[in-house]
């Protein structure tokens, strides 16, 4: 994920709510939320390219999202993906401080929100501070820096998350009105913007919630941006419902995947 929102208890409704957008590289292949054959207690996008994930959660209850840290400069070819963090996040039965310490060096930076619903508890775990930071009931939000850093696109999806929660009349409607939400392309304003070392340009193409930057080469085809809208809701009883929808390179909305698990965990 890029960006992603979570309300955790803030609704009796709905107490758990998560809705994020994916920016990739439309080169880069991937295939979209589904149970993995081989790996069939998980639930999960793939990225075709390394194995890894984003965003996935496990029968167990076990949840995960990942964003990566804009450090201009500072990447470093070669490193490990970051995305199998997902992955071996929801096939662990450790905690997040154990999770954590163990961590293999050389990543890139990287934000992973961990979640175990049986606990239930909520970590943020980056390579950019010095321990996972428990997370307590409210809205919280992150894109490509710290958790809760008020980039503009993290502040207003925090808002609309609030108003939808309060408004939606259910589940349902909840995703349809937050996919609505991860849509919104409007760029910020430029006092608004974060300098993170790329430029004005480049802040100006990354500030809305959806992205797309076009490929020189055919201005009518993005090359980078905005490739999938997830959005999660689990309503008091259990029930969970995921909604994803993806864009093609070209500007195509394709139809709506919605999983349904009936009382998760």
């Amino acid at each position: 994920m890029c960006l992603a929102a979570f309300a955790l208890n803030v609704h009796p409704r709905f107490p758990l709510v998560i809705a994020a957008n994916r920016d990739e590289f439309f080169t880069r292949a991937a295939a979209p939320m589904a149970w993995w054959p081989d790996r069939p207690n998980i639930l999960a996008g793939r990225d075709l390219s390394a194995g890894g994930s984003w965003f996935g959660l496990s029968r167990a209850g076990r949840l995960a999202l990942l964003t990566n840290v804009r450090e201009p400069g500072q990447q470093r070819d070669g490193a490990p993906s970051r995305g199998a963090l997902v992955v071996d996040w929801l096939a662990s039965q450790a905690e997040a401080a154990s999770f954590a310490a163990e961590l293999a060096g050389g990543y890139n930076g990287f934000n992973l929100v961990t979640a175990d619903l049986r606990r239930p508890a909520w970590h943020w775990i980056s390579n950019r501070v010095a321990a996972p930071a428990g997370l307590g009931a409210g809205i919280h939000a992150l894109s490509n820096a710290a958790l809760d850093t008020p980039w503009p696109k993290a502040v207003g999806l925090k808002t609309a998350m609030a108003e939808a929660v309060t408004a939606a009349a259910d589940a349902q409607d909840l995703a349809e009105r937050l996919l609505q939400v991860l849509a919104d392309d409007r760029v910020a304003p430029d006092h608004e913007l974060p300098d993170t070392g790329v430029g004005l340009a480049r802040e100006r193409l990354l500030s809305p919630r959806f992205i797309r930057i076009p490929d020189p080469a055919q201005p009518a085809t993005a090359a980078y941006g905005t490739r999938c809208s997830t959005v999660l809701v689990r309503e008091a009883g259990g029930a969970t419902r995921i909604t994803e929808r993806s864009v093609s390179a070209d500007g195509r909305w394709l139809a709506p995947v919605t999983h349904i698990l009936g009382n998760w965990p």
